[in-house]
């Protein structure tokens, strides 16, 4: 059987509370450019919100002006969803904290995930978001991806727990090395010149 071969995450739509209380999230908490709105086209009584997560993709957000917030959390059974990443930056993430507390908004705080690190707080409607943001940059003409399944080879043949800084590492001199040529005929550590 062939495949239905993707290309990427188009968008996500999740269920908000009324127009301006989902603005002030996705905008103003978050950053994201309010990029344009219509009307949920399968629901008259609903907004339909769209917001540029920084990619140039969207994340919209179906709106209903008789919806209040609920920082309730929502359901993590199996078959929903349990949280939603965005990237950051370095310098992003090192004032992420102490942004959020000012607005009044609990968090995790840092949490060390080996690779990168992350940040938990729920949006208006209770749906946990996390602030990710990786400890490494791939080489040129790589992807994080690429990285990534190199050090999880790597971490596996070692029988390593989890990914840690020495298997990224590891991995991104492995991939230059694949892409870049050399004029050294020997690569070997002892012989660096």
């Amino acid at each position: 059987m062939r495949k239905l071969q993707t290309q990427g995450v188009h968008h996500i739509t999740l269920t908000g509370a009324d127009r301006q209380t989902s603005i002030d999230f996705w905008e103003g908490v978050l950053g994201m450019p309010f990029i344009f709105d219509q009307p949920n086209l399968d629901d008259p009584d609903e907004g339909h919100l769209y917001f540029d997560p920084g990619d140039g993709r969207l994340i919209t957000i179906f709106t209903n002006e008789n919806r209040t917030p609920n920082p309730r959390r929502t359901p993590t059974e199996p078959g929903c969803v349990h949280h939603i990443a965005f990237n950051v930056s370095h310098a992003t993430f090192s004032q992420a904290v102490e942004r959020l507390r000012e607005r009044g908004i609990g968090n995790s705080g840092v949490k060390d995930r080996g690779f990168m690190d992350s940040i938990y707080f729920k949006d208006p409607m209770g749906l946990l978001i996390e602030l990710a943001c990786y400890r490494f940059e791939p080489p040129v003409g790589c992807t994080h991806a690429d990285v990534m399944i190199e050090a999880h080879r790597i971490r596996v043949d070692r029988g390593d727990y989890n990914i840690a800084e020495i298997h990224l590492a590891d991995a991104i001199e492995l991939l230059v090395q694949r892409r870049q040529q050399t004029l050294s005929a020997d690569r070997s550590p002892k012989n660096p010149y």
